[in-house]
């Protein structure tokens, strides 16, 4: 356990800072669901043919992912935790966790994609054109754009994570102010939730 004597900041306003991250974290979920009215919609007219599309996906890799991002957000979770009881170097360790789960997220999805392209399917290639129909074309475009904006987020997200842990190892964020790290901790936890939206609409759902 870790011991230090921190100032305190008379403009820190921790409250004010989670306000501004649950109004941005509002509007990234009403951005993800309108994509997810959008592809109800799509699915509703095009049944059979997301059924098909939805069979050429790896649901092993979906469920590892899955178990990853789970597990991740138990770790940053965790090194809240941690640092409210002034465990800076247990905070580090976790967040690093953090980041290295992310990685591999994104490790893994950059090979499912590459076995796409690999098969010819990507938006507007001829391959899609000449033999899958309207709605699987559909499908695969929803996909492509809704996995890789999660991508993104998951991205921003590993890099808020590291900027927060260079703050923590400079003794920045600490237990007396920490409400940086609880809003890296809540915009992964989005990540988290919009990838279990994900994962049973384009994996599960036949």
């Amino acid at each position: 356990m870790e011991h230090t004597v921190h100032q305190t900041h008379d403009h820190y306003d921790p409250e004010a800072s989670k306000i501004g991250m649950w109004l941005f974290i509002f509007t990234e979920l009403l951005l993800f669901g309108g994509l997810f009215v959008i592809y109800s919609v799509y699915r509703f007219l095009n049944p059979e043919a997301f059924h098909l599309a939805a069979e050429e996906l790896n649901r092993a890799i979906g469920t590892i992912n899955t178990i990853i991002l789970l597990v991740s957000s138990a770790t940053i979770a965790m090194a809240t935790s941690a640092i409210q009881k002034n465990n800076k170097r247990q905070t580090l360790l976790l967040m690093l966790v953090t980041v290295l789960l992310a990685l591999t997220f994104l490790v893994n999805k950059y090979f499912e994609w590459g076995a796409k392209f690999g098969h010819g399917i990507f938006p507007g290639s001829e391959h899609m054109i000449q033999t899958m129909s309207k709605g699987e074309i559909l499908f695969f475009g929803l996909y492509f754009i809704m996995t890789g904006l999660h991508a993104l987020h998951i991205i921003i997200g590993m890099a808020f994570i590291i900027f927060v842990m260079v703050l923590t190892a400079r003794g920045k964020i600490h237990s007396e102010r920490f409400a940086l790290l609880e809003n890296s901790g809540l915009y992964w936890h989005l990540v988290d939730v919009i990838w279990i939206f994900l994962f049973p609409l384009f994996y599960l759902i036949h």
